[in-house]
């Protein structure tokens, strides 16, 4: 007779090998067929919102793995929030202006900006920018990213563009823009201003020069101690030579205490406390005089002579002058730096910029004229030497402000701007940070310092793709014109055609003929500048939050990358401060950026990048979904094919066994032969007690946002709790008893509940796997969901909590791992081959004893052994494990050694149990 026919062995189609490269597109199109996300909208329908605002990305190129991070663990949060009862609707967006769309337009459709129309430049614009929507669209769909992928909000849409006036208007009405000639951000390459959010710290090398301006007016306070004027200088230091041109004065401190001091046969004015910093790095003469001491507020209106131009450059204060580098004596130009330009603000100085949009010198720098800036530096240092005003030149590595869209480094320029005046709800801001719930809690601190610290946000922007500042101007008087009547008929115009209509229309075209200026009147011109892109998704708060059906104001969670402190988060609260005085969340949770295996920066120079569509062709979308919950994403996330691999490991043992259960599960349904909680076996008892735990836990890690503790715990579960104990020591039950005996039914009862709990609670991560494991449990009697992504989230059941049986498991399994031992080393004493050949004795101690008895028909199942034998403690015998060969036969059906294989004539090669099974 063939007993393997006898034998309740695993069926099931559930593949071993994943296959997700194949699986996953075909899961994905499921989803579309069944029309997955109104489904789910559907069922939660008048459920309590849980709105997590999706932070656009940007329009340009394939996603990156920081998109992949971003997007997954949005994904989760919604996915988690949605089967917990929450109506979580997720509609993503995108940023769709700026400059990086014009600059790849330009390339890529091969566009010379200046000989082609701004309508028709922005209509080219417009279609790259759709189309990089959509490619990305398909990336993160692939990702296993559920949303409302057919109506995403995309800042270039009419109605979006609408709002963002709106907004701009209200903010205007309070007060809060203005236009103002001031140095800001300036990248000569892009030829545009930036805001603080769009600039990036490098290193970059500067030449950093000493340079001597002669006295020419001392008001009398030298002459008692030097003869000739033109022998004495205040001397600078600087680190940009081409903004000497521009100079128009020199600062100091005004508690400082300077020097008048003698090298050979000039006299230089220094800080009193820097001069020994001064003869090291200008390598001047270590013996000096000091002839006598000023305090700085003494030198205020001492005049010097400019070393290069025509003019007089007047000693001025300020308290920002430090004394942690340079003279104390600052180089100052208030058209080229923020602190210049207040303290040349206090003392009437000119905002003096002879600087164009293409970072070449205007007529204003004389001799320098059409000079490109970086090109004009060893002409003046050459000039400034031939004229003996050059002391010292040196090579410097510092941090230096770079464009985040070109790389390179840009300039300080004064120029006239629309800017948005943070004093004017700073403090609102900082109180309405107070308010939301950071997570992790330092970002509260950070975005407080940058609000605090932070300069007046410059708005406008002199380019062609965005949305644009709505305001006219008066032909006559050249006043702008802005109310609320212009405000709303721009608005309302981009409605009905969207921005372009700007520019495809003149402003008598626009303003009705009763509007006229206050100087009587009626003729105007419009704005050519457009506003920031970060004034565009910071007002999305207002154009998708309050304007989206599905949606609500405010957001319960934003969810961005760190660097968005100083973007998006800081946008949406500012402007939403500013119209509201309130912030547009109630959390905000940041994640860190991807590097590489060795914790580097991926970069195309160091040639470490990897394509997330490359992982998902060759692991899988789960794989790099798992990978994404695998370490604490508040901070930097490593990633390489090494670290790939091993969640591949990880992830086959949470798929096998989910597989296990599939496969001892064919020949059962839980409506039909589900054994009630009271009648299961003590073990199985067991396993429901710590799937409802496991329950508990990961609830409450997803609550908190703990995805790396959810990871670790699944993990173990799977392979601890699992495969190394429970799934072990019930195969023999599942495999040898009868297919409707009560043991077997109790294992498959508890099978399937932890199997039902556990898909769900990966559903959020695992999403692909996840359904393919629940389109094998449908058909098996529980719920009946297309998805397992509409099923409810699992919940902790009191009817599974027994502390007194867990306690009774707990020192069990305790000592089945000392047996565990015991076993190996008579393995590796060729006492025994596999367990199943071995006798265990057993000698415990008094407090071991009666918990042992309690169970011992049981501890051959547990250890996986054939025989036990348990001896009474005895004071004359030590604890002990002793392992032996176990008596008996073989039985051919269940493997195990027993003294009743052969008693029964028609089934010698069975033992009785056996035996009695097949009857």
């Amino acid at each position: 007779m063939d007993y393997n026919k006898t034998l309740n062995l695993p069926i099931t189609d559930f593949p071993m090998k994943a296959n997700l490269s194949k699986k996953e597109p075909e899961i994905l199109k499921y989803w579309e067929e069944i029309d997955l996300y109104r489904k789910v909208q559907e069922r939660r329908a008048g459920a309590e919102k849980f709105i997590l605002h999706d932070g656009p990305p940007y329009a340009n190129g394939d996603i990156h793995l920081g998109h992949t991070l971003n997007k997954v663990l949005k994904d989760i949060i919604v996915k988690y929030m949605t089967m917990k009862g929450y109506d979580s609707p997720y509609v993503p967006g995108w940023d769709t202006h700026g400059l990086p769309i014009e600059q790849q337009a330009i390339k890529k459709l091969g566009i010379k900006r200046h000989e082609t129309s701004p309508v028709e430049f922005r209509k080219l614009c417009k279609d790259y920018a759709l189309s990089q929507v959509e490619k990305q669209k398909g990336q993160f769909k692939r990702l296993g990213v559920r949303g409302d992928w057919d109506h995403p909000y995309l800042t270039l849409n009419h109605k979006f563009e609408a709002e963002q006036i709106r907004v701009f208007g209200e903010m205007a009405k309070r007060g809060y823009i203005y236009k103002g000639l001031k140095p800001v951000y300036w990248c000569p390459t892009c030829e545009t201003a930036l805001a603080e959010a769009e600039i990036e710290y490098a290193d970059h090398k500067s030449d950093a020069i000493y340079v001597k301006f002669m006295v020419v007016d001392d008001k009398g306070l030298f002459k008692p101690y030097v003869e000739d004027l033109n022998k004495v200088y205040f001397v600078i230091w600087t680190t940009t030579t081409w903004t000497l041109p521009a100079n128009l004065a020199i600062c100091l401190n005004p508690e400082f205490d300077y020097s008048l001091t003698r090298f050979g046969d000039e006299v230089y004015v220094l800080a009193a406390d820097m001069i020994d910093m001064v003869v090291k790095d200008a390598k001047l003469p270590q013996q000096y005089q000091i002839l006598a001491k000023f305090k700085g507020r003494d030198l205020e209106g001492i005049q010097t002579k400019h070393p290069l131009i025509d003019r007089t450059s007047v000693i001025i204060l300020g308290e920002h002058v430090t004394n942690d580098a340079g003279t104390g004596c600052v180089h100052t130009a208030p058209g080229h730096g923020e602190e210049d330009f207040i303290v040349g603000m206090k003392y009437g100085l000119e905002v003096l910029n002879p600087v164009d949009d293409r970072g070449y010198f205007t007529e204003k720098a004389g001799k320098y004229k059409g000079l490109y800036y970086e090109k004009a530096n060893p002409v003046i240092q050459e000039d400034l030497k031939e004229k003996n005003a050059l002391l010292a030149k040196n090579t410097l590595k510092h941090s230096y402000p770079h464009c985040w869209r070109c790389k390179n480094p840009i300039i300080f320029r004064a120029t006239e701007q629309w800017f948005a005046s943070i004093d004017g709800f700073r403090e609102k801001a900082l109180k309405a940070i107070d308010e939301v719930k950071w997570i992790p809690e330092w970002g509260k601190e950070r975005i407080s310092n940058m609000v605090r610290d932070r300069r007046d946000w410059c708005i406008s922007r002199q380019r062609i793709w965005g949305v644009p500042i709505p305001i006219f101007y008066c032909k006559n008087c050249g006043k702008p014109l802005i109310n609320d009547r212009t405000i709303e008929l721009v608005a309302k115009l981009f409605e009905e055609r969207g921005s372009d209509a700007w520019f495809e229309m003149e402003p008598e075209d626009i303003l009705p003929g009763d509007i006229k200026c206050e100087c009587g009147h009626r003729e105007f011109k419009k704005e050519t500048d457009i506003m920031d892109v970060w004034f565009d998704s910071g007002s999305s708060h207002r154009a998708v939050l309050e304007h989206t059906s599905q949606l609500k104001w405010p957001a319960d969670l934003y969810l961005e990358g760190s660097d968005q402190h100083r973007g998006w988060f800081q946008s949406s609260l500012l402007t939403s401060v500013a119209t509201k005085g309130v912030a547009p969340y109630k959390s905000v949770l940041t994640h860190g950026f991807v590097v590489d295996g060795q914790g580097r920066k991926m970069s195309k120079s160091l040639g470490n990048g990897i394509d997330p569509m490359e992982i998902v062709d060759k692991y899988g979308a789960d794989v790099l979904r798992l990978w994404t919950v695998s370490a604490d994403y508040t901070a930097d996330m490593r990633i390489s094919d090494k670290i790939l691999k091993q969640m591949t490991e990880v992830y086959r043992k949470i798929r096998n066994t989910a597989r296990f259960i599939l496969g001892n599960l064919y020949d059962f349904n839980y409506g039909e032969n589900r054994v009630e909680y009271d009648h299961m076996y003590e073990i199985d008892k067991w396993a429901l007690l710590r799937v409802n735990e496991l329950v508990k836990k990961v609830t409450a890690f997803y609550d908190d946002y703990e995805f790396y503790s959810i990871f670790h715990a699944i993990h173990n579960f799977c392979v601890v709790d699992m495969s190394n104990f429970y799934l072990d020591v019930i195969k023999d039950r599942l495999y040898t008893y009868r297919p409707n005996s009560l043991g077997r039914r109790s294992a498959q009862t508890a099978m399937y509940i932890v199997l039902d709990r556990l898909v769900k609670m990966i559903a959020p991560i695992l999403t692909f796997t996840s359904e393919e494991i629940w389109s094998y449990m449908k058909d098996k009697g529980g719920e009946k969901f297309e998805s397992v992504q509409m099923c409810d989230w699992p919940v902790y059941e009191d009817k599974y909590c027994d502390s007194e049986l867990e306690k009774r498991w707990d020192f069990l399994i305790g000592f089945r791992d000392e047996v565990t031992k015991a076993l190996e080393e008579a393995r590796v004493n060729k006492v025994i081959g596999h367990s199943l050949n071995a006798q265990v004795d057993i000698y415990p101690d008094e407090s071991e004893y009666g918990i042992l008895k309690q169970y011992e028909d049981q501890l051959s199942t547990i250890f996986i052994v054939s025989k036990v034998v348990l001896h009474q403690p005895s004071e004359s015998s030590d604890r002990k494990v002793v392992v032996s060969s176990a008596p008996g036969e073989k039985c051919e059906r269940c493997w195990m050694y027993s003294e009743t294989v052969g008693q029964d004539p028609q089934h010698p090669t069975l033992c009785a149990r056996c035996v009695e099974n097949i009857r």
